[in-house]
């Protein structure tokens, strides 16, 4: 199963951001777009949502498990940012994401730059340095969602 899981992780550390790149180009309509983009969050949250009862203490710390869902989030975090090309407003995007690019881009970069050192905690095995990296990536996804993501 761990072979498996990193076969996976690997192939779509490999193709993904070859998919990222054009997929802007294969949306025939803007919700195509949307559907995409919302696919890719919410892989993100799911992956990154099965760590939490390992930071929080109630599961046990697999290194292994913990590593393989960080390499897949680091795939996943490439993905979403083609589906917010101009002309595909709607979702739960606000319009900010399109009047402020520079801040969402900003945000964005946050997010992917606090993935990059999630993924080091996790290749260091120290579950302390995990819990601190795992926070900095949540809070930049809060950061992102308070300020360009429609209320529920």
């Amino acid at each position: 199963m761990k072979k498996l899981s990193t076969l996976v992780a690997l192939a779509c550390m490999t193709v993904g951001p070859l998919l990222a790149t054009s997929a802007s180009a294969q949306f025939a309509k803007p919700e195509d777009a949307v559907k995409y983009r919302q696919s890719a969050l919410s892989l993100i949250g799911s992956h990154f949502g099965r760590m939490a009862p390992v930071v929080k203490g109630q599961a046990p710390y697999d290194a292994a498990q913990i590593k393989a869902n960080v390499d897949v989030l680091k795939t996943l975090s490439a993905l979403p940012w083609a589906g917010f090309g101009p002309g595909t407003e709607g979702g739960d995007a606000r319009p900010e994401v399109w009047s402020d690019a520079a801040g969402f881009k900003q945000k964005q970069q946050a997010f992917q730059d606090n993935i990059v050192k999630l993924s080091a905690a996790a290749d260091s095995g120290d579950l302390d340095k995990l819990r601190a990296a795992f926070g900095d990536v949540g809070a930049s996804c809060k950061a992102c969602h308070d300020a360009y993501r429609k209320k529920k």
